[in-house]
Parts: structure tokens; C-alpha cells; sequence
């Protein structure tokens, strides 16, 4: 039976290829928008805000581009800034499969900030090299505002902020990948799946139903032969 045969292969074919489409949609990296609550030591005394934070990494090479971004200004100054000024820069506190800071930076200011004004910080760009493979977590850590040739303002989370970025690193050579810590005590809940455990279940269900509609067009055919 030539066409049952190859109806029964496509059948097969378009389920992997289902399989296959829902993994390559599974995401690789997943970013949140996180409320930072800075306290800043200045040249005139503390100072404070709360900024939300947005971290996102871009593929570059055997590493990523780093960009750390701030909707709202966490200081002030009390004179007029001018053009060019102020350089923010800061750390990255990274987690899981990667230990240790990545370094951020900003560009100078393109026009001059009024006093009494909350100062900007815009887009801070910096690069990780993971080492090896496995989720690794990146939270916003201490910022420096550089104004006037000297450090005008450090500025640490108060609020043990939640990571803001969480990268899954995958294809570094020689780097073992890094599995989740095992559950020893469950409690009796049921394991919590991510998005790659879904995907998988999805994919195979979309195989298992192609396949079963397989056996049916198999089992007609044979009961109509006879």
C-alpha cells in the first residue's frame, strides 16, 4: 500500500518538524523590568529614588553585549551640569552558572542638565564572556555617576532587587553544562517545568496525536480491504 506509506511518513514528518518548531520558539534568555531602590552618597549629602531597571543581553562573538537601562534619575545636582560632564557607570552582580560583577558603562551627557534636576542615565553598554554553560542571573548593583571629574554620586541598592536578566548560556567549549540543584524534598508538589520542559511536552502531544491518526487511517484501511 505505497500511499498509505506515504501518508503514514508525512504524518510522522510534519509531527518532528512540529516538535522541532515549538523548541526553536522556547526562550533563551528572559528579562523584567525591575524597581531599584538606589541610596546615593553625594558631595552634598544622601540622596535617593527608585528607577526601574532593564537589563538585556544581544549575542557578540563568544560573548554578549551587555545594556543596562534606567527609565527615571536616581540624583540630582545643585548647579548646572554642562554638555559632556557627567559619565555614569556600573555593576552587574551576576548568579547562578557565572560568580562576580560585569562592568557598565554610559556616554557623557548631550546637553548640559539643569540644577535641581534629576540626572538622566540613559543606556549603560558593557560585555560577558561566560565561562560555561547554564542559566546565569544579572541584578542591578552599585552605580557611580561621574560629574565634574570626580565620583559626584555612589548610589547601592537598598531593596535586594531581583535579578533582571536571565541568560540560559549554552555552547561554550569545554563548559559543562550547569543542572538545577536537585529537589530532595518535594513535599509532594509537583516539579515545576520551565519553558524548554514545555516545549518538549508540546511537541511530543503533537506527535503522539499525528501518530494516533496514523493508526486510525491504517485500521480503516485494513477493515475496508477485507
Amino acid at each position: 500500500m505505497p500511499n498509505l506509506r506515504r501518508t503514514t511518513a508525512a504524518l510522522t514528518a510534519a509531527a518532528a518538524m512540529t516538535g522541532a518548531a515549538v523548541l526553536a520558539s522556547a526562550p533563551a534568555a528572559q528579562a523584567a523590568v525591575v524597581d531599584v531602590d538606589y541610596a546615593c552618597q553625594t558631595k552634598i549629602g544622601p540622596k535617593g529614588a527608585v528607577s526601574p531597571v532593564d537589563i538585556k543581553a544581544v549575542k557578540s562573538g563568544n560573548g554578549y553585549t551587555i545594556t543596562m537601562s534606567f527609565e527615571k534619575g536616581v540624583s540630582d545636582s545643585p548647579i548646572e551640569l554642562p554638555k559632556g560632564v557627567m559619565t555614569p557607570r556600573a555593576e552587574l552582580v551576576l548568579g547562578g552558572a557565572a560568580s562576580g560583577t560585569v562592568k557598565v558603562k554610559g556616554t557623557p551627557n548631550t546637553a548640559a542638565i539643569p540644577p535641581e534636576t534629576p540626572i538622566a542615565i540613559g543606556t549603560l553598554t558593557g560585555t560577558f564572556t561566560p565561562k560555561k554553560n547554564g542559566k546565569v542571573t544579572f541584578t542591578a548593583g552599585t552605580l557611580i555617576v561621574h560629574a565634574l571629574g570626580m565620583d559626584a554620586a555612589t548610589c547601592t541598592p537598598k531593596n535586594n532587587p531581583k535579578p533582571s536578566l536571565e541568560l540560559q548560556v549554552s555552547g561554550v567549549s569545554g563548559g559543562a553544562d550547569t543542572p538545577p540543584p536537585a529537589d530532595e524534598d518535594s513535599g509532594g508538589e509537583l516539579p515545576k517545568t520551565g519553558p524548554l520542559d514545555s516545549a518538549v511536552a508540546l511537541g511530543t502531544l503533537g506527535g503522539t496525536v499525528l501518530l494516533t491518526g496514523a493508526a486510525g487511517v491504517l485500521w480503516l484501511t485494513r477493515r475496508t480491504a477485507r
